[in-house]
């Protein structure tokens, strides 16, 4: 498989082979569903929020449904909120009873979530907040995702830092192969490399973002923000399908499908690893608009994959700035991420003539041609063009169409690929079919 990021070299390369996954944001909050941060931003009270506890029995959770679903949409990992920045665990934690063994429900949901995964080889990785709004010792001063200080906080963030690798060993200890580990909202910049360093010496095989106590293995761009995410180094992009809220919301403001497969294909067209979210109900149920979603979008991407999947981006190889480019050997993918805006489509300075060009949306031919066009006359050249597009029927998605040549193709914009004829010279007229790039 081609990447041009990095590999790790060891174990961690497993998420150079799965690209696309689940993440789901579940606790205490979404028993009221209304927002995973509700504690802070509706300005409860820690002692009133906290009796949220007494209520938590998901009796409906089932972890097979929740891979059942991620599997048919083609995901292949899963990313779970253990500890949000409420504090609530969902783990059997010895460090803190604020947790899901000392509820109604009693069983420990990591337990099951990694019983699940490991049966399937589906890989979990755990995300954890830094930020807390329940442990006495986490320096609350109000700053943002942080609540005001509480009179019975005991502030102390060398201790605090104890509490959490203690949380760490715990996870990377008692919960088999580990895949993962997803820090949060390190509010006070605290940096310790000690707990990564803890975390790869469990846990080998587990890769490490950005938002913890260094560097991390990867950035994490979340939403919609891309304007300075540096796809040099490793990514892996984060999305949820509400608009509001990560976590269940009555009542939630939904994203398009076109909406979010345009930003699955613009990360995972730039060899960026995708996380999607989802937000269960307080019952452990995924709700049927999200499950919906998250199944339309599936069938959009086996579609489509394989213009990710072992693919090198190479959108460099076309002055074409509303497409992204994709290759693997003698094929290239041209991913539209943007409005079609006519029914064709151009690729200079491609003048490379391709022997089959399908829209793999629905599997059917697409029209090429190397004709000059009469915007192209100062240059005097016939770029490759893909025409007829059904453009207005696949206005609610995101096409991708794979060209496959006969020739390799070329590794710059303006180098000419190998045993092709030479370039035209100037004032030439080039005949339709021939195989040149310029």
């Amino acid at each position: 498989m081609n990447s041009l990021v990095p590999r790790f070299g060891d174990g961690r390369d497993w998420w150079f082979a799965h690209r696309y996954g689940m993440f789901v944001h579940w606790g205490l909050y979404s028993l009221h569903g209304w927002h995973e941060q509700e504690q802070w931003r509706r300005r409860v009270p820690r002692s009133e929020y906290q009796k949220l506890q007494a209520q938590w029995n998901p009796v409906k959770f089932n972890p097979e449904a929740w891979l059942d679903l991620a599997q048919e949409a083609g995901m292949e990992y899963l990313c779970v909120t253990t500890k949000h920045h409420d504090g609530f665990c969902l783990w059997d934690t010895k460090l803190t009873r604020y947790n899901t063994m000392n509820t109604p429900y009693g069983k420990d949901i990591v337990r099951q979530l990694a019983d699940a995964c490991h049966k399937r080889r589906f890989p979990l990785c755990l995300y954890y907040s830094i930020a807390d709004w329940h442990h006495p010792n986490y320096p609350n001063q109000g700053r943002h995702h942080e609540i005001p200080a509480q009179p019975e906080d005991s502030p102390d963030l060398l201790a605090y830092t104890e509490f959490v690798r203690g949380q760490v060993r715990e996870l990377c200890t008692q919960y088999g192969e580990l895949h993962g580990f997803w820090w949060d909202m390190n509010v006070d910049l605290h940096r310790d490399p000690s707990i990564n360093a803890l975390i790869r010496q469990l846990q080998p095989k587990a890769v490490i973002n950005d938002r913890g106590y260094d560097d991390g293995d990867f950035g994490t761009p979340e939403r919609d923000y891309e304007s300075k995410v540096d796809f040099a180094r490793r990514v892996e992009a984060c999305q949820s399908v509400g608009m509001e809220s990560w976590s269940w919301r009555k009542g939630e403001d939904y994203y398009t499908d076109r909406h979010l497969m345009r930003s699955i294909a613009k990360f995972r067209a730039r060899d960026a690893n995708y996380l999607l979210n989802v937000g269960p109900k307080g019952d452990g149920t995924i709700p049927t608009e999200s499950a919906g979603i998250v199944r339309r979008l599936g069938k959009w991407y086996h579609t489509v994959r394989e213009a990710f999947d072992g693919t090198t981006p190479c959108t460099e190889l076309s002055a074409n700035k509303s497409i992204l480019l994709t290759r693997k050997n003698n094929t290239l993918y041209v991913v539209c991420h943007t409005d079609l805006v006519g029914s064709a489509l151009k690729l200079k300075p491609l003048t490379l003539t391709p022997t089959r060009a399908t829209l793999l949306n629905t599997g059917k031919p697409v029209s090429f041609s190397l004709e000059l066009a009469p915007s192209d006359h100062v240059e005097h050249e016939g770029y490759l063009r893909l025409t007829g597009l059904p453009t207005n029927e696949l206005s609610a998605t995101v096409p991708v169409i794979k060209l496959e040549f006969d020739h390799p193709l070329p590794t710059t914009p303006f180098a000419k690929p190998e045993g092709v004829a030479s370039l035209s010279e100037p004032g030439e007229v080039k005949r339709p079919g021939d195989v040149r790039i310029r």
